[in-house]
């Protein structure tokens, strides 16, 4: 498989759609025997100020000579952005890799169809571990309690302001989505 393929690939999880709860990312993650556990983690979650926060808080990390994992979305001109261990970002030969691993992993396994996001999540977490990550930090997606970062059990868990999105999915209110976004 090249990269093209690769992104096809998981851009094709979006029909899949959202699904909310966490059974698929523990199953997909359990497969991969829990990469989420080898690291220590900062959460973020919010409406705006997540990716900001999350680069101050790995350079904090990098500065102290730790080796930091990013993981944040959505990508700016690369789904290579996502990724990030120590400043560099994933390589296109490592996505392709991470993807094929965790497509056969998944193989044979009746009714698994991650999302886009989970499968993405899955992937972050598994590269962390192989990279021997200390420290990771991880944006959330739309967040929520279903949001598939929340598999974690994170050290620092961060909130930054909370406004009125993904109402469809979070709620009506500010005290609803806050609510949500708090996991």
């Amino acid at each position: 498989m090249k990269y093209r393929q690769s992104i096809d690939y998981l851009y094709g999880l979006t029909l899949h759609g959202i699904k909310l709860g966490l059974d698929n990312t523990r199953v997909l993650l359990g497969l991969l025997s829990d990469p989420e556990k080898s690291f220590m983690s900062i959460h973020i979650a919010g409406t705006n100020g997540k990716g900001s926060t999350a680069a101050m808080l790995s350079s904090l990390l990098l500065e102290a000579g730790l080796k930091v994992g990013i993981f944040t979305s959505p990508h700016i001109l690369s789904f290579t952005e996502r990724i990030q261990v120590n400043g560099k970002q994933v390589s296109e030969e490592e996505v392709v890799r991470l993807t094929d691993r965790i497509r056969r992993t998944m193989e044979g396994v009746k009714d698994l169809k991650p999302t886009f996001f989970e499968f993405v999540t899955a992937m972050a977490f598994l590269y962390f571990r192989e990279r021997g990550v200390q420290w990771a930090v991880i944006e959330t997606g739309m967040g929520g309690r279903f949001d598939a970062t929340n598999i974690l059990t994170p050290d620092v868990t961060v909130i930054t302001s909370v406004g009125h999105d993904h109402k469809e999915f979070l709620g009506e209110t500010i005290e609803e989505i806050a609510f949500e976004k708090a996991g």
